[in-house]
């Protein structure tokens, strides 16, 4: 099968004539790194189809064209045909609703049967010759919208909107307890605990996180909760809450109860992003799963 192969096209306006084609594309935030790799690792750049070199000046009206070299996936990350769950697909990104019990990429204990194999078996499926570029990551008991990007460059335009806080998610658990506030904030700096590899707690010696919380029902041993980390701490949802004195149910690592489900009861319902190629703002949404969806029932719990 024919590989096609990943091209941004740039018309250009009077605003930009007299820029260089170097200008332009670090305009663009195409990194230095990706213009060495395009110009040694088989891509290149056109202007009304012929092949140009960066110091090229360019005029309005011109058509400019860069194609990026093939990604070469690491021999470690195999393909597996997988279902995947696609809430939202295209040229330049996918949006999944990742189960619970898959892991977001492959780890030493679950090598296979992660989200990042399932993905890269669908672009064997679809004849699409590049890597995985995960962009927002779930635990692997956590369920829901997982953003993945199918190009590097693409990948490195959300890392950007990342660090600026413009990828915003929003999450459902079933907290434990009664809680004394229908909302509120909790900012506790999380640290890793010195004698664990994996647990997290609050300590003061730790980075700054922030979530926000809202309880939408109370029930009367729980609370369904929607919550938005303004920080992207490892475990932080969980910590948070757990510090709280609210741990999510089912999650034993931090102190949850394990009789009404049986993991941890956290979804990432929604994400909302601009679209950094077709320059809109975009919205999508994951409906709760089965198990969480069961104890909000009349008579669930």
């Amino acid at each position: 099968m024919s590989m096609k192969r990943f091209t941004l096209t740039f018309n250009i306006t009077a605003g930009d004539r007299g820029k260089t084609v170097r200008d332009f594309l670090r305009e663009k935030d195409i990194s230095r790194t990706a213009l060495t790799d395009i110009k040694f690792k088989g891509g290149n750049i056109t202007v009304n189809g012929t092949e140009v070199r960066v110091q090229r000046i360019l005029e309005k009206g011109d058509i400019l064209a860069v194609t990026f070299p093939e990604e070469k996936r690491s021999e470690s990350m195999k393909g597996e045909l997988i279902p995947l769950d696609i809430l939202y697909e295209d040229e330049y990104l996918l949006v999944i609703n990742k189960p619970p019990g898959m892991n977001t990429i492959p780890s030493r204990e679950h090598s296979a049967g992660s989200l990042a194999n399932a993905v890269a078996g669908y672009y064997e499926k679809i004849g699409l010759h590049s890597t995985v570029h995960v962009v927002t990551r779930l635990d692997r008991d956590t369920s829901g919208v997982v953003l993945i990007a199918k190009y590097r460059h693409i990948h490195h335009l959300f890392s950007r909107q990342h660090q600026e806080g413009n990828i915003v998610r929003i999450y459902e658990a079933l907290a434990g307890g009664k809680f004394s506030r229908r909302e509120g904030l909790i900012e506790e700096p999380i640290a890793r605990k010195t004698d664990s590899i994996i647990e997290r707690e609050v300590n003061p010696d730790g980075q700054y996180a922030c979530t926000y919380f809202e309880v939408i029902k109370q029930y009367p041993a729980f609370a369904h909760v929607r919550l938005r980390p303004k920080t992207g701490r490892t475990h932080q949802i969980r910590v948070h809450l757990s510090h709280l004195g609210h741990p999510l149910l089912g999650d034993d690592l931090y102190g949850g109860t394990v009789n009404l489900i049986g993991r941890q009861a956290l979804h990432c319902r929604s994400i909302s992003f601009f679209h950094p190629v077709l320059q809109k703002n975009c919205e999508f949404e994951a409906p709760l799963p089965a198990d969480m969806e069961e104890l909000l029932e009349p008579g669930g719990t």
